[in-house]
């Protein structure tokens, strides 16, 4: 190595904030990186530059790979493996409840709108200036996360008893998240010996674990709950654009404005499946009034259940997610830590089908990067049986079209 590279190194070392860390002083590698470019360039690559961005990126996604395996054969030490499912079936990968739109970040107008819906516009075109995320939106075509996460079931209660589990309980693990824009995306998450899989095409929204397989996500497509949880603005102001005002909340030490968004009937029917029924799906979204960036957000999904023969039984599940430790990352403000708490309450004509568990997720995100070299469609392509079912789906629905029912 030259000396004046040396010593740009370490004058780079210097000034760095700790919290950016660049690629080259990364010791996960047994080959050296090229560092990544961060911030934005209006200069094309030449091909020799932009083959060795794609092979330092490769050697992250196999490093990935690499961690993830890892994490899978960790052994289940005092842990139910029913337990640890739940987890990963409720904390996983959660969707929103409605769709997201393709249409570009609002503008402030509140011609023609209601008091609610002109406050909601105010609210997201501050949040908007806040984030800083509109001088990118045409900028940012693909993104990668990394973080680390910690899952607990804390407490389950029923009729006769409660029963609290000790943080010794305490599953760790990792999950990447990769994004397309406008609406393609894919998460993998390992906790325990365990993984889920989830993504979209942008066309179907699509689940895979370990113990059930893949199968298909009912209903319109809707965007990946995580992603709303401060790791992307854009979508997080597109999203709310379309929300209403419905009064405002103390979060902590924060005076808030709360924003709320309602799937309609008509998608709720498109999710039921059989014997289950979607009967609601709320989210709500707190935004600080002092700093305008989202604190919290809310959401309540129903359920009801009515098999043959039997009463109807319902699942109401309830996850607050607080957001903080927000930092810029090539001029946009992520959120790099939050605090998930879950209810799930089921209950039904019988008392003593009452039952009330308790879990919690802590994450830390690691790492992230925009405008990913190499990735590609190829990344989104979801499994052949789900394509087969989704093929079988559009069948049944243009049947019914067709029938008029």
């Amino acid at each position: 190595m030259s000396m004046k590279r040396r010593q740009w190194q370490q004058k780079q070392k210097q000034v760095a904030p700790m919290g950016m860390r660049a690629w080259y002083m990364r010791p996960v590698m047994s080959e050296t990186l090229a560092p990544l470019m961060e911030g934005l360039s209006e200069y094309a690559y030449d091909e020799e530059t932009q083959h060795k961005k794609e092979k330092s990126w490769n050697l992250v996604r196999a490093w990935m790979r690499e961690q993830l395996e890892r994490c899978t054969l960790q052994p289940l030490l005092g842990y139910k493996r029913s337990d640890l499912r739940l987890l990963l079936g409720v904390l996983g990968c959660p969707l929103a409840p409605v769709p997201l739109s393709n249409a570009p970040l609002p503008q402030l107008s509140t011609k023609d709108m209601c008091i609610e819906a002109s406050s909601a516009q105010y609210i997201v075109h501050q949040y908007i200036a806040a984030t800083g995320c509109a001088k990118l939106q045409n900028a940012i075509k693909s993104s990668y996360t990394m973080g680390r996460v910690k899952m607990l079931a804390t407490e389950c209660e029923s009729e006769s008893k409660i029963m609290k589990n000790s943080s010794k309980g305490t599953q760790t693990g990792c999950f990447v998240l990769w994004q397309m824009m406008p609406d393609m995306w894919s998460v993998e998450m390992v906790v325990g010996g365990s993984k889920v899989h989830a993504a979209s095409n942008g066309k179907i929204v699509w689940r895979h674990t370990s113990w059930l397989g893949s199968h298909l996500a009912k209903g319109p497509v809707r965007p990946l709950r995580r992603a709303l949880q401060g790791l992307d603005p854009i979508s997080i102001a597109r999203l709310f654009a379309d929300g209403r005002c419905i009064g405002e909340r103390r979060i902590g030490e924060e005076e808030c404005f709360i924003l709320k968004l309602a799937a309609t009937a008509s998608s709720l029917a498109e999710r039921n499946d059989g014997a289950a029924e979607v009967i609601k799906h709320v989210l709500l979204g707190y935004f600080s009034q002092r700093t305008g960036l989202l604190v919290l957000i809310e959401d309540s999904h129903l359920t009801r259940i009515q098999a043959v023969g039997a009463g109807a039984v319902y699942w109401e599940t309830s996850i607050a997610s607080s957001i903080g430790d927000y930092r810029a990352v090539d001029g946009v403000m992520i959120a790099h830590s939050g605090r998930s708490v879950v209810t799930l309450f089921r209950f039904g004509d019988v008392s003593t089908a009452h039952t009330k568990t308790r879990m919690e997720e802590t994450w830390i995100i690691e790492d992230i990067v925009f405008n990913v070299p190499g990735l590609s469609m190829d990344g989104f392509i979801p499994p052949a049986d789900v394509i087969n079912a989704s093929d079988s789906c559009n069948i049944l629905h243009q049947t019914s079209l067709f029938l008029g029912r």
